[in-house]
């Protein structure tokens, strides 16, 4: 179901008066209240309800038209952006989908699942190509460009496939533990894991995996930024982002109050999505350089689970385990609501 969500107020209240003369005074300098009004958060456009058991996956494809979408009960779903209304959906994994990506000029997607298949499939939800693989996987990456794929498994190796017919080119037995995250940056070939072990690695494909300095906690997601120079990690209550020319480490605090879930960079690199798990479902726009809020957006009401930002900039998606996909159109952002008890 679609809930377009718009302002409401109730005339006439005098508590709705009081807060917006409160509100003017404050950003006119006029008074100073420490720690009572808290930042206004950007409600999203769309709020599709109860579409996964719990939303693990999502990926806009190139043109930032449909946004697919999956979850815990392994289901794909696709959606026409920017209304939101369900294009087609279809059982493709026994258990939860952990990777989603569009190919073939968005005509194919490619799923990999906590069952330990990868597959591919038309955008009808016919299959094209199945491959069962060693150990359910936790988290996938690839290009297209060079026909790489590259997955990240409970058994601790990081496996490197050819995307054309799923045959294995490499397989890394890298963490003590369950690969936690994984990325890929094409422009230089470089790969960096995370694991349950703390540890995360980088290497160019052909070369050995190299160990970066350990973070406070674990990397729960990486990504490489749009030119390569940076790896940014995130964990308990922060950031991490090692320089790729002298791997060392730099840790920058954010305003999330648990584990930072997800990561998504937008196209030049100086912003990052995130969204919060455990005691903080919160989704923020950060800059990459500090860690800072840029802008708040509406809380899931359950842990998050996945963000993403289109290629083009647009929109933000993000889900959790209330089930719901949170969608915001940046270009076209709705006001601040403001709710009263009645």
């Amino acid at each position: 179901m679609i809930r377009i969500f718009s302002r409401r107020r109730r005339s006439g209240n005098v508590l709705w008066v009081l807060w917006r003369f409160a509100s003017l005074a404050l950003a006119t300098g006029g008074l100073i209240l420490s720690g009572c009004a808290s930042p206004p958060r950007v409600p999203a456009n769309i709020i599709l309800r109860d579409v996964h058991n719990n939303g693990y996956a999502l990926a806009f494809d190139s043109h930032s038209k449909i946004l697919a979408s999956g979850g815990s009960e392994g289901r794909i779903r696709l959606w026409a952006l920017p209304n939101g209304t369900e294009i087609t959906g279809w059982s493709a994994h026994d258990g939860s989908l952990q990777g989603l990506q569009f190919l073939m000029r968005d005509q194919v997607i490619l799923s990999a699942g906590y069952d330990g298949i990868l597959a591919r499939w038309s955008r009808d939800g016919t299959l094209l190509q199945r491959l069962a693989t060693p150990s359910p996987i936790i988290d996938m990456a690839l290009d297209e460009a060079t026909a790489l794929v590259i997955t990240g498994h409970r058994d601790g190796f990081v496996r490197l496939w050819r995307l054309s017919d799923f045959s294995v080119i490499r397989e890394l037995p890298i963490h003590n533990g369950a690969v936690r995250a994984v990325a890929y940056h094409p422009a230089t070939r470089r790969v960096a894991s995370g694991g349950t072990d703390g540890r995360v690695f980088h290497w160019v494909l052909d070369e050995k995996p190299r160990s970066l300095p350990f973070p406070p906690t674990d990397a729960q997601d990486l990504a490489f930024s749009p030119d390569g120079k940076w790896l940014m990690g995130s964990g308990w209550f922060k950031l991490f982002r090692w320089r790729m020319n002298d791997e060392t480490l730099e840790i920058l605090p954010t305003a999330h109050r648990g584990i930072v879930k997800s990561i998504s960079f937008d196209r030049d690199g100086r912003r990052l999505a995130s969204i919060g798990r455990q005691t903080d479902s919160a989704v923020y726009l950060l800059d990459a350089q500090t860690g800072n809020v840029v802008t708040r957006f509406q809380s899931h009401r359950l842990c998050g689970t996945f963000v993403r930002l289109s290629p083009d900039g647009r929109y933000l998606a993000s889900t959790s385990d209330d089930a719901n996909i949170h969608l915001w159109d940046l270009h076209h952002p709705l006001p601040e609501q403001t709710f009263f008890p009645e």
